[in-house]
C-alpha cells in the first residue's frame, strides 16, 4: 500500500483499521530515510536564502553568499569525493536511502546547478545593492583612465612578481593545478602565425600579498585581481598576440585516509595524507561560461575528468567563498548590531577564584556566543595555569585558533611545573597541519602530547583540572559542545558545562586514561555517556523508555537539538516511539534522514532547522521520563560516524537552575518564526513566516537579550548588597 493510499484509509477507517496499517510499515524500507547529501544540500539552500533575505543587513547577505560558496568546495572535496572513491572501487552497495553512489552524485549535481543559478542570481543583485551603498565592484574594463593606471601600477608593484606563467607544448607537460586555486588560461601566438601556445598563470590569492579583490585608491571600489592580471598580460608576454583569456579552478578530493593500524608513526601517515591530498583526483573543474568548448575540453582531457558530469559552468566570479573578503568590510550601517558577549553572571562572585565559584555553585552553564569565551574558558586555563595548588591539566583539542591564548596557557602552566598532557586530533579535517604543528610545538615545551585511541576521532571537548583543596584532591572540569577555538566562540552557538561533580570527574579520569593508552579495558561510566561504546545504546534505551511511559499512560515528550542526524538506527527508534503516541520535537541544523509527519508513522515528530547570524552548534538532548526530566549536552551528532567511530562526550546537566537554561534555549528556539524552518513529510522545507501582530525577533535577539538580562539582573543585586552593607557600617 503507498504513502497516499496508507493517509487515506487512515484518516476514514476506525481505529481497527488503523492499527492494522501501523504495522504495514516496514523500517528497513529506503522511502522512509531522506538522503544525506541531499538533505545537507538542502540546508545550503536555507543558508543562501539568507543571502536573499532582504531583512539581513547588505553585507550580512554578502556573507551567507561566501559561506554557500565555501560550503560546496568543502562538500564536493569531501562529500563527492568520497562518493567517487566508492564508484572508483566498484561499489554497488546501496544507502540506506535505497541510492548507489553514482546515483547520489548525480542527485547532488542536479541540485548543485540549481543552487548555483541561484547564487548567480544574487550575486548580480548584491553588486547593485552594494553599489548604491557605496561599495563598487566593477571590472577593469569599467574603471578610469586615472583609475586603470592605478591597477596597472598595484600590479607591477605587488602580482608581477608573484606570478609564473606555464606554458604547455611538447616540452613542457601540463602543469599541476592546486586544490581550489584560481587560474588563467591564456592563448597566445606569434604575430603573423596561427599556431597558439597555452599557458596556464595561477591566481596569488591565498599569498599575503595579494587578496581576491583590489582596492582602487581609497574608495570602496574593487577590481577582482585575476582581471587585473588578465589586462596586463603584455607584461607576462611581451609581443604576443593574446588570442583568449579564460579562468578555472580544480577543486580535488579530501579523502585521502591511509590505514591507522599499519602506521608505526601517527605524526608521519598525517603528513603523508596531507602530501596525497594535495595530489589527489579532481572531482569538479570550474569554468567561465564563455570559455570555448573545445579549450573547456582539453581541460577535461589533460585533467582527467569526464567533460559531460564534472565540469561546471559559473557566472560571475569563480569562487565566491573570497567575497568573505568585502563581507568583512567596516560598515557598521551594513552589518548586524554588534554583539559583545556578556559575561557569565555566576563568574562574578566576590572570591575572584574561579575554582572556589565553580565549587560554591555546583556546576555553571556557559551559552555561547551569548556569553563571553575569553572571560570564561580561557580564564578557567589561565587560573589553572598560575594557581599554586593545581596539580595536573589534562584536554582534548580538535580545533584551535591560529593565535592561541589556550595553548599559551598550557605552555604556561608546564613551565609552572603543573603535569599538562594533551590528546591532539591530527585528524581534524582540514586542520590537520595546524593540528601536527601544535603537537610538535608542545612536545618541545615539555607537555605531554598523545593522539587518542587507534581508529577513532577525538571529537570531544573537555578540560580536566586537578586541585589540591583545604580538604584534599577535587577534579573540576570544562565540558563543551564547540571546540577550544576563540573565533568560532563568536559566531557558533555553543555550550559548555563547567562542573566539580566527583562522579563525572571520576568519569573523566577514565575517559582520559583510556585516550592516553589506548587499552580497551571495560570502564563503568557512572554519569558520562562516552561514544563509541555507551552514548547510542544509552540514547536508544531512552527513546525506548519514552515510548513504554507513553504506553503506561504518560505523556511521552523527546526533543533532541543536533547538526545533523544521520543515524538509521536512532531514525527507526524515533519512528517507533511516534507510532506509540510520543510527542518527538527534533531541531536539526542540516543533514536529517527522517521523514516528519506521515499518518501512521511520524505525525507525532516535527523537524526544524534553525539558520541564521550564528551557526548551531550545540547538541542538547531532552527526555520527560515519566516527570524525571534529562537532560543532557553533547559534542556528538547523531551520525553513526559520531556515535561509533569517535570518541566523544555527553554529560548530564542536572541542577535545576541549569536544566531551566536548557528548557528556555529549546523553547525559544522551538518557538522562532523569524529563523525556523519546517521539514515536511517529503522532506522539503517551509520558512515559517510571523503572523501579523507576533514578536519580528529571532531566537537568536531573544537568547542574546536573555543573557544581558542575567547580567544585568546579577549586577542590581550585587550594587543593592554593597548599598545594604555600607548602611550596616
Amino acid at each position: 500500500m503507498c504513502l497516499d493510499e496508507q493517509k487515506n484509509v487512515i484518516e476514514s477507517e476506525p481505529d481497527q483499521a488503523k492499527q492494522e496499517i501501523l504495522t504495514e510499515f516496514d523500517l528497513n524500507s529506503p522511502e522512509w530515510f531522506l538522503n544525506r547529501e541531499l538533505t545537507w544540500l538542502e540546508f545550503n539552500r536555507r543558508v543562501l536564502h539568507e543571502g536573499q533575505d532582504s531583512r539581513n543587513p547588505l553585507l550580512e547577505r554578502v556573507f551567507f553568499l561566501s559561506v554557500v560558496g565555501s560550503n560546496l568546495d568543502e562538500f564536493f572535496m569531501k562529500r563527492i569525493g568520497g562518493l567517487k572513491q566508492l564508484v572508483g572501487a566498484g561499489v554497488k552497495k546501496l544507502s540506506v536511502d535505497g541510492r548507489t553512489p553514482q546515483e547520489q552524485i548525480d542527485d547532488c549535481h542536479i541540485v548543485v546547478q540549481d543552487i548555483l543559478k541561484q547564487n548567480q542570481m544574487l550575486e548580480v543583485e548584491l553588486k547593485r545593492l552594494l553599489a548604491e551603498a557605496g561599495i563598487v565592484l566593477v571590472r577593469y574594463d569599467q574603471l578610469t583612465k586615472e583609475q586603470k593606471t592605478f591597477a596597472d601600477n598595484f600590479f607591477y608593484d605587488n602580482i608581477y612578481p608573484l606570478l609564473t606563467p606555464q606554458g604547455t607544448d611538447p616540452a613542457h607537460p601540463f602543469p599541476f593545478i592546486s586544490n581550489l586555486s584560481l587560474n588563467l588560461l591564456v592563448k597566445v601566438s606569434y604575430p603573423d602565425t596561427e599556431h597558439a601556445h597555452l599557458n596556464r598563470i595561477k591566481v596569488p590569492v591565498d599569498s599575503e600579498v595579494s587578496s581576491r579583490f583590489i582596492q582602487i585608491g581609497k574608495e570602496d571600489l574593487y577590481v577582482p585581481i585575476e582581471d587585473v592580471i588578465a589586462n596586463n598580460l603584455d607584461l607576462l608576454f611581451p609581443g604576443m598576440v593574446i588570442e583568449s583569456c579564460d579562468f578555472f579552478r580544480v577543486t580535488r578530493n579530501a579523502i585521502t585516509e591511509r590505514d591507522q593500524e599499519q602506521a608505526n608513526d601517527l605524526l608521519s601517515m598525517i603528513e603523508s595524507a596531507l602530501r596525497d591530498r594535495k595530489f589527489a583526483e579532481i572531482v569538479r573543474l570550474e569554468v567561465n561560461s564563455n570559455m570555448s568548448l573545445s579549450l573547456r575540453g582539453m581541460l577535461a582531457a589533460e585533467l582527467n575528468i569526464n567533460e559531460e558530469k564534472d565540469v561546471f559552468e559559473v557566472e560571475g566570479l569563480i569562487s565566491k567563498r573570497h567575497l568573505m573578503q568585502i563581507a568583512q568590510l567596516d560598515r557598521h550601517d551594513l552589518h548586524f548590531p554588534p554583539h559583545q558577549p556578556v559575561d557569565h553572571p555566576e563568574l562574578l562572585g566576590e572570591d575572584p577564584n574561579i575554582f572556589h565559584i565553580i565549587r560554591e555553585k555546583g556546576s555553571i552553564l556557559l551559552q555561547h556566543p551569548y556569553e563571553s569565551f575569553d572571560t570564561s574558558v580561557e580564564r578557567f586555563i589561565k587560573e589553572a595555569s598560575e594557581d599554586p595548588k593545581v596539580l595536573a591539566i589534562k584536554m582534548t583539542l580538535y580545533r584551535t585558533a591560529e593565535q592561541s591564548r589556550v595553548i599559551q596557557y598550557l605552555i604556561d602552566a608546564a613551565q609552572n611545573g603543573k603535569q599538562v598532557a594533551v590528546v591532539v586530533e591530527l585528524k581534524a579535517r582540514f586542520d590537520e597541519s595546524a593540528n601536527i604543528r601544535w603537537a610538535r610545538f608542545l612536545e618541545e615545551v615539555g607537555i605531554h602530547v598523545t593522539y587518542g585511541v587507534v581508529g577513532l576521532k577525538t571529537h570531544s571537548k573537555v578540560i580536566f583540572v586537578v586541585r589540591k583543596d583545604f580538604d584534599g584532591l577535587h577534579r573540576y572540569a570544562h565540558i563543551g559542545t564547540g571546540n577550544y577555538h576563540a573565533g568560532t566562540a563568536r559566531g557558533y552557538s555553543d555550550l559548555g558545562l563547567f562542573t566539580c561533580d566527583s562522579v563525572i570527574g571520576s568519569d573523566l579520569t577514565d575517559l582520559f586514561n583510556y585516550l592516553t593508552t589506548g587499552y580497551t579495558v571495560a570502564r563503568k561510566y557512572k554519569k558520562l555517556l562516552p561514544c563509541p561504546n555507551l552514548l547510542k545504546k544509552k540514547l536508544l534505551e531512552k527513546i525506548c523508555r519514552e515510548g513504554k511511559l507513553q504506553a503506561e499512560g504518560g505523556q511521552g515528550l523527546i526533543q533532541l537539538k543536533t547538526n545533523a542526524l544521520e543515524d538509521k538506527d536512532i531514525t527507526r527508534a524515533l519512528y517507533k516511539v511516534s507510532q506509540a503516541g510520543v510527542h518527538v520535537d527534533l531541531i536539526v541544523r542540516d543533514s536529517c534522514r527522517l521523514r516528519p509527519g506521515i499518518p501512521g508513522l511520524s505525525e507525532n515528530i516535527r523537524v526544524i532547522s534553525i539558520v541564521g547570524r550564528f551557526l548551531e552548534h550545540s547538541r542538547i538532548f531532552y527526555f520527560r521520563n515519566g516527570g524525571k526530566e534529562e537532560y543532557f549536552i553533547a559534542s556528538a551528532d547523531l551520525m553513526k560516524r559520531n556515535l561509533e567511530s569517535r570518541v566523544e562526550v555527553c554529560t548530564p546537566v542536572e541542577l535545576l537552575r541549569l536544566q531551566t537554561l536548557l528548557r528556555e534555549m529549546l523553547d525559544i528556539q522551538l518557538n522562532d518564526r523569524h529563523c525556523c524552518w519546517e521539514m515536511q513529510s517529503d522532506g522539503s522545507y517551509v520558512k515559517l513566516q510571523v503572523e501579523p501582530g507576533e514578536d519580528e525577533h529571532s531566537s537568536f535577539e531573544y537568547l542574546i537579550k536573555n543573557a544581558e538580562k542575567r547580567l544585568k539582573t546579577t549586577l542590581r543585586m550585587v550594587v543593592k548588597k554593597g548599598k545594604n552593607a555600607l548602611k550596616k557600617k
